[in-house]
């Protein structure tokens, strides 16, 4: 949660910048900046995920696990395009 209230804080500043008709350079920084900790708090996201709902599903059953075992390879195929 704390990851993406800096994110939001950081948004709220690029948007400034491009107000204030700030050096492109500088802003694609800050860009670059979110995006870097938005990757972060999907992982930690994901983390919990399998520490949590995938390890629960397997508990439910084989069918269930598998399920859930899908939706991981689903997000980390579109995660490293």
């Amino acid at each position: 949660m704390n990851l993406l209230k800096t994110v939001k804080g950081q948004i709220e500043g690029i948007i400034k910048m491009l107000e204030d008709d700030r050096y492109c350079v500088d802003i694609s920084k800050q860009i670059l900046s979110v995006q870097g900790l938005l990757k972060k708090a999907n992982l930690k996201i994901i983390d919990q995920h399998i520490k949590h709902c995938v390890r629960a599903a397997f508990s439910e059953g084989e069918a269930a696990g598998n399920q859930k075992v899908d939706e991981i390879i689903y997000l980390l195929d579109k995660y490293l395009k």
